[in-house]
């Protein structure tokens, strides 16, 4: 069965059944991995799977799938589907390969514990952020039934990815330690086997070479076959330590800063960055960074590692200044809106044409949502607080 005739089916298969503006709204509030598809999707998806019986990676036959060289080549399998998504060819640093015969080259980079291996695979950095894949096997788990969630804009384009909750800390270039907020994205490839990305945005821009330490003291998953809503995030959880120190060598190719420096009330944007796969928004706004320093900040996430800067905000009594942002370009396409931090609005290119961006920064989460909702003629584009055409070529 080729390539396409196996996506053709799996796109039959995920046909979107949950509401768009449930999934936007729950896109919109991404801290960690966020739900809105419907049990349908995911049965759907696993009938079809099981008709299938075998796809380009031996799904549901773990022995096929161990002769199938993996491990190396993730970015090449996951790069469609993945939020972050492109082709990374030419572009990533292979740090592990996989033999034939399931053997790896390089063992210093994959750590067992728990009946889990974790194998890092490939390493890409544009100087931003570190975009790192890796392979998780555990002979005991199930992973057949981690549900997928939509990584696309539009729920038509029927673009979907598996998660992998991810627990602990990390650092890069000697920065101190930070809590992992975030998840892998990839693919279930057969019952004891998941092929994900894992995407860490550096603190501060990087240059050259250099390295990131993982200390993970956590892995979970989802289970579709939990029904409850509060039990199925990470109804899969395992303690464990998986640790190891991977080093990278930033990329600049296809990367672009490009200066705006304007500022308008208390909202001032910084600078753009383009690169190959994310755009990146740099603004300030008194009221989220006023004294959160980042001593302040550790000891709030020593007594609850999951605690957001608004929390933290409202913990301490300070007032916290909203600021979201939206990215078009130059055809007026939306640029999927991942997460927003303070300082920093972080946006996926998904293959698409950049020569120029429209950049909208709202001081109001409803006029946020309408202009996402309605596109770039929205009238909420008049109550942005910064509204710039910035050209990009």
């Amino acid at each position: 069965m080729t390539d396409e005739k196996l996506d053709q089916i799996l796109k039959l298969a995920l046909a979107p059944e949950t509401d768009e503006k449930e999934i936007r709204v729950c896109r919109r509030r991404k801290v960690k991995m966020k739900k809105s598809r419907t049990a349908g999707i995911v049965a759907a998806a696993a009938a079809a799977l099981a008709i299938i019986g075998i796809g380009t990676l031996g799904y549901f036959n773990p022995a096929l799938a161990a002769r199938i060289p993996l491990i190396g080549k993730i970015f090449e399998k996951i790069g469609d589907s993945v939020t972050y998504s492109g082709d990374f060819t030419d572009r990533g640093s292979v740090l592990t390969n996989e033999e034939p015969g399931g053997d790896l080259d390089t063992s210093e980079y994959s750590v067992s514990d728990a009946g889990v291996r974790l194998t890092a695979s490939e390493v890409y950095c544009d100087g931003y952020s570190l975009f790192l894949t890796v392979n998780i096997e555990s002979e005991e788990a199930d992973f057949t039934h981690i549900p997928q969630h939509y990584t696309g804009i539009n729920t038509a384009e029927n673009r979907t990815a598996a998660g992998f909750y991810i627990g602990g800390t990390w650092s890069a270039c000697g920065n101190s330690s930070e809590q992992l907020r975030n998840t892998f994205e990839g693919e279930v490839i057969d019952s004891h086997t998941f092929a994900g990305m894992l995407k860490l945005d550096l603190p501060e821009k990087a240059q050259g070479c250099g390295s990131v330490s993982l200390n993970v003291d956590g892995l979970g998953y989802d289970d579709d076959r939990v029904s409850d809503a509060e039990d199925i995030s990470a109804s899969h959880w395992i303690d464990g330590n998986w640790d190891m120190v991977l080093p990278f060598e930033v990329n600049t190719t296809g990367v672009k800063t490009i200066e705006i420096g304007e500022t308008k009330g208390s909202i001032t944007l910084g600078d753009i960055v383009v690169s190959p796969y994310q755009v990146i928004v740099h603004t300030a706004t008194p009221g989220r960074q006023r004294e959160l320093t980042d001593e302040r900040r550790e000891k709030l996430l020593s007594k609850d590692p999951d605690m957001t800067d608004e929390e933290m905000f409202e913990l301490l009594g300070w007032s916290y200044e909203p600021c979201q942002t939206l990215v078009f370009n130059q055809d007026g396409e939306l640029l999927y809106p991942d997460a927003e931090i303070p300082g920093r609005a972080g946006f996926a290119v998904q293959g698409k044409k950049i020569s120029a961006l429209h950049v909208f920064i709202f001081d109001s989460l409803d006029d946020w949502a309408q202009m996402e909702d309605e596109g770039i003629n929205s009238s909420a584009a008049d109550r942005a607080v910064i509204a710039r055409e910035i050209q990009v070529e």
